[in-house]
Protein backbone atom coordinates (compact mmCIF):
# COMPACT_ATOMS: atom_id res chain seq x y z
CA UNK A 1 0.00 0.00 0.00
CA UNK A 2 2.83 2.38 0.89
CA UNK A 3 4.52 1.85 -2.46
CA UNK A 4 1.26 2.42 -4.34
CA UNK A 5 0.65 5.69 -2.48
CA UNK A 6 4.26 6.75 -3.03
CA UNK A 7 4.01 6.04 -6.76
CA UNK A 8 0.72 7.94 -7.08
CA UNK A 9 2.17 10.93 -5.21
CA UNK A 10 5.26 11.01 -7.43
CA UNK A 11 3.18 10.86 -10.62
CA UNK A 12 0.76 13.48 -9.27
CA UNK A 13 3.69 15.75 -8.39
CA UNK A 14 5.11 15.44 -11.90
CA UNK A 15 1.77 16.26 -13.57
CA UNK A 16 1.04 19.09 -11.12
CA UNK A 17 4.46 20.62 -11.69
CA UNK A 18 3.96 20.70 -15.45
CA UNK A 19 0.49 22.19 -14.95
CA UNK A 20 1.85 24.97 -12.74
CA UNK A 21 4.70 25.69 -15.15
CA UNK A 22 2.25 26.04 -18.04
CA UNK A 23 -0.17 28.13 -15.97
CA UNK A 24 2.28 30.62 -14.50
CA UNK A 25 4.54 30.86 -17.54
CA UNK A 26 1.56 31.90 -19.64
CA UNK A 27 2.81 29.74 -22.52
CA UNK A 28 -0.60 28.22 -23.21
CA UNK A 29 -3.70 29.67 -21.58
CA UNK A 30 -7.37 28.82 -22.12
CA UNK A 31 -7.78 32.09 -24.03
CA UNK A 32 -4.87 31.10 -26.27
CA UNK A 33 -6.55 27.77 -27.03
CA UNK A 34 -9.86 29.53 -27.80
CA UNK A 35 -8.08 31.93 -30.14
CA UNK A 36 -6.23 29.12 -31.94
CA UNK A 37 -9.45 27.15 -32.38
CA UNK A 38 -11.30 30.24 -33.63
CA UNK A 39 -8.58 30.98 -36.17
CA UNK A 40 -8.72 27.42 -37.49
CA UNK A 41 -12.51 27.17 -37.60
CA UNK A 42 -12.64 28.23 -41.26
CA UNK A 43 -10.04 25.61 -42.23
CA UNK A 44 -10.87 21.97 -43.07
CA UNK A 45 -12.10 20.21 -39.94
CA UNK A 46 -9.26 17.69 -39.95
CA UNK A 47 -6.76 20.48 -39.23
CA UNK A 48 -8.53 21.54 -36.05
CA UNK A 49 -9.25 17.87 -35.31
CA UNK A 50 -5.56 17.04 -35.55
CA UNK A 51 -4.74 19.88 -33.15
CA UNK A 52 -7.35 18.60 -30.68
CA UNK A 53 -5.76 15.14 -30.85
CA UNK A 54 -2.35 16.70 -30.28
CA UNK A 55 -3.45 18.72 -27.24
CA UNK A 56 -5.14 15.73 -25.62
CA UNK A 57 -2.17 13.48 -26.36
CA UNK A 58 0.44 15.78 -24.83
CA UNK A 59 -1.68 15.89 -21.67
CA UNK A 60 0.14 12.66 -20.81
CA UNK A 61 3.40 14.62 -20.58
CA UNK A 62 2.31 18.24 -20.00
CA UNK A 63 -0.89 18.85 -18.06
CA UNK A 64 -3.42 20.78 -20.16
CA UNK A 65 -7.07 21.79 -19.45
CA UNK A 66 -8.53 18.58 -20.90
CA UNK A 67 -12.20 19.22 -20.19
CA UNK A 68 -12.00 22.74 -21.63
CA UNK A 69 -10.45 21.41 -24.83
CA UNK A 70 -13.19 18.77 -25.13
CA UNK A 71 -15.92 21.38 -24.61
CA UNK A 72 -14.32 23.72 -27.16
CA UNK A 73 -14.01 20.82 -29.61
CA UNK A 74 -17.77 20.30 -29.41
CA UNK A 75 -18.40 23.99 -29.88
CA UNK A 76 -16.09 24.51 -32.87
CA UNK A 77 -16.49 21.30 -34.90
CA UNK A 78 -19.77 19.81 -33.65
CA UNK A 79 -20.69 16.76 -31.64
CA UNK A 80 -19.84 13.92 -34.05
CA UNK A 81 -16.43 15.17 -35.14
CA UNK A 82 -15.54 16.31 -31.64
CA UNK A 83 -16.39 12.89 -30.24
CA UNK A 84 -14.25 11.24 -32.93
CA UNK A 85 -11.16 13.42 -32.45
CA UNK A 86 -11.31 13.63 -28.66
CA UNK A 87 -11.62 9.85 -28.45
CA UNK A 88 -8.51 9.45 -30.60
CA UNK A 89 -6.64 12.03 -28.51
CA UNK A 90 -7.48 10.59 -25.10
CA UNK A 91 -7.05 7.00 -26.24
CA UNK A 92 -3.63 7.68 -27.76
CA UNK A 93 -2.48 9.32 -24.51
CA UNK A 94 -3.82 6.48 -22.35
CA UNK A 95 -2.37 3.74 -24.54
CA UNK A 96 1.01 5.48 -24.63
CA UNK A 97 1.00 5.78 -20.83
CA UNK A 98 -0.03 2.13 -20.48
CA UNK A 99 2.56 0.67 -22.86
CA UNK A 100 5.42 2.93 -21.72
CA UNK A 101 4.73 1.95 -18.12
CA UNK A 102 4.38 -1.71 -19.06
CA UNK A 103 7.81 -1.51 -20.68
CA UNK A 104 9.65 0.66 -18.17
CA UNK A 105 7.38 0.81 -15.10
CA UNK A 106 8.98 -2.07 -13.22
CA UNK A 107 12.42 -0.51 -13.66
CA UNK A 108 11.09 2.68 -12.09
CA UNK A 109 9.47 0.71 -9.26
CA UNK A 110 12.79 -1.05 -8.65
CA UNK A 111 14.33 2.37 -8.01
CA UNK A 112 11.48 3.37 -5.67
CA UNK A 113 11.64 0.15 -3.67
CA UNK A 114 13.81 -2.96 -3.54
CA UNK A 115 11.18 -4.75 -1.46
CA UNK A 116 9.66 -7.42 -3.70
CA UNK A 117 6.79 -7.97 -1.27
CA UNK A 118 5.80 -4.30 -1.49
CA UNK A 119 5.84 -4.42 -5.28
CA UNK A 120 3.73 -7.58 -5.32
CA UNK A 121 1.28 -6.00 -2.87
CA UNK A 122 1.02 -2.89 -5.05
CA UNK A 123 0.41 -4.97 -8.17
CA UNK A 124 -2.27 -7.08 -6.50
CA UNK A 125 -3.95 -4.05 -4.94
CA UNK A 126 -4.17 -2.13 -8.19
CA UNK A 127 -5.36 -5.15 -10.13
CA UNK A 128 -8.07 -5.64 -7.50
CA UNK A 129 -9.42 -2.08 -7.66
CA UNK A 130 -7.80 -0.73 -10.81
CA UNK A 131 -10.74 -1.30 -13.15
CA UNK A 132 -13.01 0.90 -11.05
CA UNK A 133 -10.26 3.49 -10.64
CA UNK A 134 -9.88 3.73 -14.43
CA UNK A 135 -13.66 3.85 -14.97
CA UNK A 136 -14.09 6.72 -12.49
CA UNK A 137 -10.76 8.46 -13.12
CA UNK A 138 -12.35 11.33 -15.08
CA UNK A 139 -13.73 12.64 -11.78
CA UNK A 140 -10.26 13.82 -10.72
CA UNK A 141 -7.74 15.86 -12.74
CA UNK A 142 -4.57 13.92 -13.61
CA UNK A 143 -6.02 10.61 -12.35
CA UNK A 144 -6.68 9.29 -15.91
CA UNK A 145 -2.99 9.65 -16.77
CA UNK A 146 -1.88 8.26 -13.40
CA UNK A 147 -4.21 5.25 -13.62
CA UNK A 148 -3.07 4.46 -17.18
CA UNK A 149 0.56 4.45 -16.06
CA UNK A 150 -0.24 2.32 -13.00
CA UNK A 151 -2.19 -0.15 -15.14
CA UNK A 152 0.86 -0.71 -17.31
CA UNK A 153 3.32 -0.83 -14.43
CA UNK A 154 1.13 -3.29 -12.48
CA UNK A 155 0.76 -5.59 -15.49
CA UNK A 156 -3.01 -5.19 -15.79
CA UNK A 157 -4.15 -7.09 -18.86
CA UNK A 158 -4.65 -4.92 -21.91
CA UNK A 159 -8.20 -6.23 -22.38
CA UNK A 160 -9.22 -5.23 -18.83
CA UNK A 161 -7.53 -1.85 -19.18
CA UNK A 162 -9.14 -1.04 -22.53
CA UNK A 163 -12.58 -2.22 -21.38
CA UNK A 164 -12.40 -0.06 -18.25
CA UNK A 165 -11.18 2.89 -20.29
CA UNK A 166 -14.05 2.60 -22.78
CA UNK A 167 -16.67 2.28 -20.01
CA UNK A 168 -15.34 5.31 -18.17
CA UNK A 169 -14.32 7.59 -21.03
CA UNK A 170 -16.74 7.21 -23.95
CA UNK A 171 -19.91 8.20 -21.99
CA UNK A 172 -17.93 11.08 -20.47
CA UNK A 173 -16.88 12.29 -23.92
CA UNK A 174 -20.41 11.95 -25.29
CA UNK A 175 -21.79 14.20 -22.56
CA UNK A 176 -19.04 16.83 -22.65
CA UNK A 177 -18.73 17.12 -26.44
CA UNK A 178 -22.51 17.30 -26.87
CA UNK A 179 -22.75 19.98 -24.19
CA UNK A 180 -20.03 21.93 -25.98
CA UNK A 181 -21.84 21.57 -29.32
CA UNK A 182 -25.06 23.15 -27.96
CA UNK A 183 -23.24 25.92 -26.09
CA UNK A 184 -21.88 29.21 -27.35
CA UNK A 185 -19.84 32.07 -26.00
CA UNK A 186 -23.00 33.96 -25.02
CA UNK A 187 -24.62 30.90 -23.41
CA UNK A 188 -21.95 28.57 -21.97
CA UNK A 189 -24.33 27.12 -19.34
CA UNK A 190 -24.96 23.72 -21.05
CA UNK A 191 -21.23 23.02 -21.00
CA UNK A 192 -20.89 24.24 -17.42
CA UNK A 193 -23.84 22.14 -16.23
CA UNK A 194 -22.48 19.07 -18.03
CA UNK A 195 -19.00 19.50 -16.58
CA UNK A 196 -20.30 19.91 -13.04
CA UNK A 197 -22.89 17.16 -13.40
CA UNK A 198 -20.62 14.43 -14.69
CA UNK A 199 -17.87 15.31 -12.19
CA UNK A 200 -20.32 15.16 -9.28
CA UNK A 201 -21.76 11.88 -10.61
CA UNK A 202 -18.33 10.27 -10.76
CA UNK A 203 -17.52 11.57 -7.27
CA UNK A 204 -20.82 10.17 -5.94
CA UNK A 205 -20.12 6.73 -7.41
CA UNK A 206 -16.57 6.88 -6.06
CA UNK A 207 -17.80 7.70 -2.55
CA UNK A 208 -20.28 4.80 -2.67
CA UNK A 209 -17.51 2.43 -3.74
CA UNK A 210 -15.20 3.63 -0.95
CA UNK A 211 -17.95 3.14 1.62
CA UNK A 212 -18.77 -0.37 0.37
CA UNK A 213 -15.09 -1.31 0.24
CA UNK A 214 -14.57 0.02 3.78
CA UNK A 215 -17.44 -2.06 5.13
CA UNK A 216 -16.15 -5.12 3.30
CA UNK A 217 -12.68 -4.63 4.77
CA UNK A 218 -14.09 -4.23 8.26
CA UNK A 219 -16.07 -7.46 7.92
CA UNK A 220 -13.00 -9.33 6.69
CA UNK A 221 -10.95 -8.07 9.66
CA UNK A 222 -13.55 -9.11 12.23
Amino acid sequence: MKLLIKTILILATIFTTTLLIIKFSGVLTVDDIKEIFANLKSQPSYILGGLIVFFLFIDLFIAVPTMTIIILAGYFIGFELALFYTTIGLLSASLTGYFLSKRYGMKVLDKLSSNEEQKLEMTNLFNKHGVLVIVLSRAVPMLPEISSCLAGACEMSFKRFLTAWIIGTIPYLCVITYAGSISNLENPMPAIYAALGITLLFWFIWMIFMRIDKRKTMRENQ
